[in-house]
C-alpha cells in the first residue's frame, strides 16, 4: 500500500512538473529573426545564444531564418513579417527616410566589412585597377546599395567596369570560373570561400580603407514593436548581447553551435577564420570597452554625413543619429 502511494505521489509530481514546463513553453514569445543573407560566420552569435539557452531564459522562442539581402529583410520587418531583422544599418536608414517604419536597436558590426575582392593573380590591388574589369554583384543586397558610395570616394564611374548580376553563389562561381574578375563581398566570408575553392590567394580592397567608414550590420525592428512590445525588445537584446560577448570569448563554440543548427553553413575551419575576422569589427575607438551592440552616436552621425555626401541620402532627410539608431533597449 505504501509503495502504491509513493508511486501515485511520484506520478502526480511528474505530471505537475510537466504541466509547469508546458505552461512555461506556452508563455514564451515566438520571435522571428530574419538574417541579411544565407547563414555564414557573421551570424554565429545568434546560434550560440540559442544553443546556450540565452533566449529561452528570457522567455523567447527564437526562429532564425536566412535572408536574401538587407533590402529584402528590411521590407519584411517593415511589413511585420519578421520581428527583428539583422541587416545593413545604412541601407535601413535610407529605407527609413523613404517611409519604412523601422529603427535600429543595436549595431553589431561597427566597422564595415564590405569589400571588393578577386584572385591575387589578377593584380587588382587598388580601386584604379578595377577599371576595365568585370564585377559580380547581387542587386538589392547591402553591398550593392553602398557600392555607389565607394565609387564616389575613389573617383570611379559606373561605365568604367562591367557588371555580372546574380545571387551569392552566382557571384562566387563567376570569380571562381573566371567569368568575373571581382565580386562584392564581406572580408570574413566570400574571400575565404573563393580561396578554399581555387586554392589561390585572394586580394581584398576594403571599403573602410577608402573612407567608407560606415557602421554596418545591426538589429532592426518595426517602430510599432518598439512602442508596444518594449519589454520583448529588451529581453531579446539582453540575450543577444550575452551571445555576442560569449562569441568574443569562445568563437569555436559559436561556430559549432551554428553548424549543429545548419550543417550546410560551410566548412568549420573556414567559418572559424571568418568569425575571428568578424569580432574585431564589433567596436570602434568610440565604443572600445563597451558591451557589444551599443553604438556611438558620433559614429552614426559620421555615417550619416557620408551617406549625404556620397551615398544618395537627401540632406533634408538626414535627421539625427538618434532618429535611426537607439541604445535604449540594450542592457547596461
Amino acid at each position: 500500500m505504501e509503495r502504491r502511494n509513493l508511486i501515485r505521489v511520484a506520478c502526480a509530481a511528474a505530471l505537475a512538473a510537466g504541466l509547469v514546463t508546458s505552461a512555461i513553453a506556452q508563455q514564451r514569445d515566438k520571435v522571428t529573426l530574419l538574417l541579411n543573407w544565407y547563414v555564414y560566420s557573421e551570424h554565429a552569435p545568434f546560434f550560440l545564444g540559442k544553443a546556450k539557452g540565452f533566449y529561452e531564459a528570457e522567455g523567447i522562442d527564437l526562429d532564425i531564418q536566412e535572408g536574401r539581402g538587407s533590402a529584402v529583410s528590411i521590407q519584411a520587418v517593415a511589413a511585420n513579417s519578421a520581428t527583428f531583422g539583422y541587416v545593413d544599418v545604412p541601407t535601413m536608414i535610407k529605407a527609413a527616410t523613404k517611409g519604412a517604419p523601422v529603427r535600429a536597436v543595436g549595431v553589431a558590426l561597427q566597422v564595415s566589412p564590405m569589400s571588393v575582392m578577386g584572385l591575387a593573380e589578377k593584380n587588382i590591388k587598388t580601386p584604379k585597377d578595377i577599371v576595365g574589369k568585370t564585377v559580380a554583384m547581387t542587386p538589392g543586397d547591402s553591398m550593392s546599395q553602398i557600392w555607389p558610395l565607394f565609387l564616389k570616394k575613389t573617383g570611379l564611374q559606373e561605365g568604367q567596369y562591367k557588371v555580372v548580376s546574380g545571387d551569392a553563389q552566382t557571384k562566387l562561381n563567376a570569380v571562381i570560373n573566371g567569368q568575373a574578375d571581382l565580386l562584392l563581398g564581406y572580408l570574413m566570408d566570400q574571400n575565404i570561400k573563393v580561396q578554399d575553392a581555387t586554392k589561390k590567394p585572394v586580394e581584398v580592397i576594403r571599403f573602410a580603407d577608402y573612407g567608407v567608414s560606415l557602421i554596418s550590420s545591426g538589429i532592426v525592428a518595426h517602430k510599432d514593436t518598439l512602442a508596444n512590445k518594449g519589454d520583448l525588445v529588451k529581453r531579446f537584446m539582453r540575450a543577444t548581447t550575452r551571445a555576442f560577448e560569449e562569441t568574443e570569448k569562445a568563437p569555436e563554440a559559436a561556430i559549432d553551435a551554428m553548424l549543429q543548427a545548419n550543417g550546410k553553413a560551410g566548412q568549420r575551419d573556414t567559418l572559424l577564420i571568418g568569425i575571428k575576422l568578424t569580432t574585431p569589427l564589433y567596436h570602434t575607438p568610440e565604443t572600445k570597452g563597451m558591451r557589444p551592440l551599443r553604438a556611438s552616436m558620433k559614429d552614426v552621425n559620421d555615417s550619416l554625413d557620408l551617406l549625404v555626401q556620397y551615398g544618395g541620402l537627401e540632406a533634408a532627410s538626414r535627421g539625427k543619429a538618434e532618429d535611426w539608431v537607439t541604445n535604449d533597449f540594450l542592457p547596461q
